[in-house]
């Protein structure tokens, strides 16, 4: 028989919230039957993931968002699924999700902050949840702008290539983008629709939480732009250096063109001034044709030189 999946709960002034980590069937149908659960919603909590969403019944509201777990590195989104009723609010995902995991360990250990974060109502405590999920989600923004400052200096350097990097930053920003971006539609209907799970006005609550959110937005789209530009100019720079060594091989394959020339009219097996079949030069000793060659060649390479000097081919004006 497959194990339960790992169940924790937490009780405060009659609210309860269950928090289920590795989920299964049997886990999740027998809590169904308890809070009227619907059962399309218990399929979504099993299915590997899902499109976040809200959707709102008669004693309940479901919710599903993800959430980044990084393993060596790369991000993984993972879903978190969120059932909210009068006097109870369960949380399902699968593996540990760091600002649910810090909050509900703290409800356990200490009653002052039971209070303070489950307050009395389940709509305050979904209202915690999300603040710490996007105060977390910020904290993973901020360091990949510090990653992204780092990623500047690869860019300038010479000898250092910078899209690996670049790449690995592009990809989690990437990753984030599909979880931050679907949360500002989730939030503004979660806030719509939870004032019936709350005998308290939580509007200035659900507005703190869009300005944080607004605020991760704001750091993502200019993370996203930033490395987008560094990605630009990391092509060009490399471009641009690669434009270089190809133009002096190119110089240097020209300067050659003149010797590789007459080296291949004394190399053919044909009678030519100078030549083994003809009679050898030997004016200036019996290496004349030779010093004669590399002299004609060398004059010729220095010639182009010169000209190329003074079209400017060689140096940036």
């Amino acid at each position: 028989m497959k194990a339960l999946g790992h169940i924790n709960s937490v009780d405060n002034n009659g609210l309860r919230w269950i928090d289920i980590n590795e989920p299964n069937r049997s886990t999740l149908t027998t809590l169904a039957d308890t809070y009227s659960l619907h059962p399309l919603n218990i399929e979504d909590c099993l299915s590997k993931i899902q499109v976040p969403k809200m959707d709102k019944y008669s004693n309940s509201v479901f919710i599903v968002i993800h959430y980044p777990l990084y393993s060596n590195g790369v991000p993984k989104n993972v879903q978190l699924s969120i059932f909210m009723g009068f006097n109870f609010l369960i949380t399902v995902h699968k593996g540990e999700i760091k600002p649910i995991a810090d909050l509900f360990n703290a409800c356990k250990v200490d009653e002052e902050h039971r209070r303070s974060i489950m307050g009395n109502s389940p709509a305050f405590l979904l209202h915690k949840i999300i603040d710490a999920i996007i105060d977390e989600l910020l904290h993973v923004l901020i360091k990949i702008e510090g990653n992204i400052e780092d990623i500047e200096d690869l860019v300038f350097a010479e000898n250092v290539s910078a899209i690996r990097a670049i790449t690995d930053i592009r990809r989690e920003i990437l990753a984030l983008r599909r979880i931050i971006l679907p949360l500002r539609r989730i939030v503004t209907d979660v806030a719509r629709e939870s004032h019936q799970f709350s005998s308290t006005d939580l509007a200035p609550y659900w507005n703190d939480v869009k300005d944080h959110l607004e605020k991760a937005i704001e750091v993502l789209d200019t993370a996203n732009e930033t490395i987008n530009i560094y990605k630009d100019t990391d092509f060009i720079l490399s471009t641009e250096k690669t434009n270089k060594i190809l133009a002096v091989l190119t110089i240097v394959f020209t300067l050659s063109i003149p010797a590789t020339l007459i080296g291949t009219f004394y190399g053919m097996n044909i009678i030519l001034p100078g030549g083994i079949e003809d009679e050898p030069w030997l004016f200036l000793g019996k290496y004349t044709t030779l010093i004669v060659i590399i002299t004609m060649s060398m004059a010729s390479a220095l010639f182009m030189f010169y000209y190329f000097y003074r079209r400017g081919w060689l140096y940036e004006k």
